[in-house]
């Protein structure tokens, strides 16, 4: 379950670069606002639905991508992840 919550914590950063890409080619407020809404809905919400299915590797994924989604808000401030108020001012 460990190592699974590595790969989920990985994957999540995967994905993470790739819609951060994605919403920086816009360049607009509300590109951000949508992007930072479906990344914490994609981990937080996809995380929630994996524990919820009571399986191990589920729940270790599960796990992954809400710890994933955490470590990416505190090291990057909230940049990549779309909740630092000064990327909507």
């Amino acid at each position: 379950m460990v190592g699974l919550a590595f790969a989920g914590a990985f994957a999540y950063w995967v994905v993470n670069l790739f819609a951060g890409l994605l919403v920086v080619s816009f360049q607009s407020r509300v590109a951000f606002g949508v992007g930072a809404v479906v990344l914490a809905l994609g981990a937080l919400g996809g995380g929630a639905l994996l524990i919820s299915r009571r399986k191990p590797w589920a729940r270790g994924l599960g796990l992954g991508l809400m710890i994933g989604w955490a470590l990416a808000s505190i090291a990057t401030a909230g940049l990549c992840t779309g909740i630092n108020p000064e990327l909507y001012s």
